[in-house]
């Protein structure tokens, strides 16, 4: 692994006066601007709303190349990974750097096992909420609460506490999760299980009962631990940089946490295929299929192929054939075989592939186009499709988290603005005005 390197200049000019810029590269993907000087030497500020073409930070974590639709957690391919990789190995990978041997896998798994369980007195936390609060804010609220229950792991100082919070917070989230779930639902809540593999246990915690005993199916299972690989770590979006702006302050790393919950909440970023569903139902059946995609190239219509683009992928989401593959296989251990939905979706993705408009915008379906139709067969509520998005991406942002507390070179974050308000004006007394 290598670190960036200065590999030439770019002069900024203005008037007579000529401004150097070093002009940094990676080991992959686009060289940057340094610009940290820039406004000591010119004056100026650079403006870039939403940051798109902004590098923010240094990270050796994930990479993405939109336009061939790549996606690598430290080098390695997410198909590859999402095939031959379990959740575990995934989350060792992103925090560690390096996939682990069998030994270390070993512990790493038990370690997190071993942390599921929560303080006994946050159950009360739970029963603060109201019976219809969505768990996003049940999520939201639990996990900031973290920080007043485990003071042994807040000193961001520390390598070894910083590392104990990671693993408490990847160990703990589906248990949370499983818990706001079943608070909404008006069941009871059902701990933990040792002798269960990550993902099993989620599904354990969520849909079983005490009255029964609840059969988990090796499917379901493998597709809920591939839908976590698949939302593990996605580089610099919305709520890792929320994460990361959060922690440059200093905040402890549940805070730092639930502060990027809080951003996934929104729908443009986490609610996506929520979104999906929604739009099918929306378009019905299949006769249908034509109309909506004529009223999706009309400009002055409002309705929009939901699923289809992504903000970075310019080509086919290298997730969402792994996310198609995993739809088909728990459709067909569901029995399934004819969901209206998913024939409709795959009448949609076949229609919108092969027509000249989306192909001339890459309009390619995303990982978003399949998940949410796998999360409605296997029970999930709408809900709760983002607080599984939530639960999977915990490992990015603890990783990613982790990787700005050990960068030399990071300061707390402040943005600059171009001001358009009002210059100086002289105050009026309140009797004169």
């Amino acid at each position: 692994m290598s670190s960036s390197t200065i590999t030439g200049n770019v002069d900024l000019t203005e008037n007579d006066n000529v401004t150097n810029l070093p002009l940094m590269s990676g080991s992959v993907g686009p060289a940057v601007v340094d610009v940290r000087k820039l406004y000591a030497q010119t004056g100026h500020f650079t403006y870039d709303p939403g940051f798109t073409s902004t590098a923010s930070c240094e990270s050796a974590i994930t990479y993405i190349d939109g336009d061939q639709g790549v996606l690598m957690h430290r080098g390695y391919k997410i198909e590859d990974l999402a095939e031959k990789s379990d959740f575990m190995e995934v989350c060792y990978l992103l925090l560690k750097g390096e996939l682990p041997n069998t030994a270390e896998k070993n512990k790493f798994t038990h370690d997190i096992t071993y942390h599921t369980m929560l303080h006994e007195q946050l159950i009360q936390f739970f029963k603060g909420f109201r019976r219809d609060a969505h768990p996003m804010a049940i999520m939201v609220g639990v996990v900031g609460a973290l920080s007043a229950f485990y003071h042994d792991s807040t000193d961001i100082h520390d390598p070894k506490q910083r590392m104990i919070a990671s693993y408490r917070l990847i160990a703990k989230m589906p248990t949370i999760a499983a818990m706001a779930y079943k608070y909404s639902v008006g069941q009871p809540f059902i701990y933990p299980s040792n002798d269960l593999s990550y993902a099993e246990n989620f599904l354990h915690m969520t849909f079983s009962v005490p009255a029964e005993n609840y059969k988990l199916s090796p499917t379901i299972s493998r597709a809920m631990d591939r839908i976590f690989i698949l939302h593990a770590d996605h580089e610099q979006n919305a709520s890792t940089s929320t994460v990361r702006l959060a922690g440059s302050s200093g905040a402890n790393p549940f805070a730092c946490i639930a502060a990027g919950i809080a951003c996934l909440w929104g729908p443009a970023h986490g609610g996506a295929n929520e979104a999906v569903l929604n739009m099918l139902h929306e378009i019905g059946s299949v006769d249908r299929v034509q109309e909506f995609i004529a009223k999706a190239k009309d400009k002055d219509d409002p309705f929009r192929l939901m699923g289809f683009g992504h903000r970075v992928y310019k080509n086919y989401d290298p997730r969402a054939k792994v996310m198609q593959k995993a739809c088909h296989e728990v459709l067909d251990e569901l029995g399934i075989k004819d969901e209206p939905m998913l024939k409709l979706a795959m009448e949609l993705e076949k229609i919108a592939l092969e027509d000249p408009y989306f192909k001339e915008k890459k309009l390619f379906p995303n990982v978003d186009f399949y998940s949410g139709i796998i999360l409605q067969a296997l029970g999930f509520p709408t809900s709760m499709f983002t607080v599984l998005f939530a639960l999977a991406r915990t490992v990015g942002w603890v990783a990613q988290w982790n990787e700005m507390m050990e960068d030399p070179s990071q300061k707390i974050g402040r943005p600059r603005q171009l001001y358009t308000g009002y210059d100086h004006r002289d105050y009026v007394d309140l009797d004169k005005r």
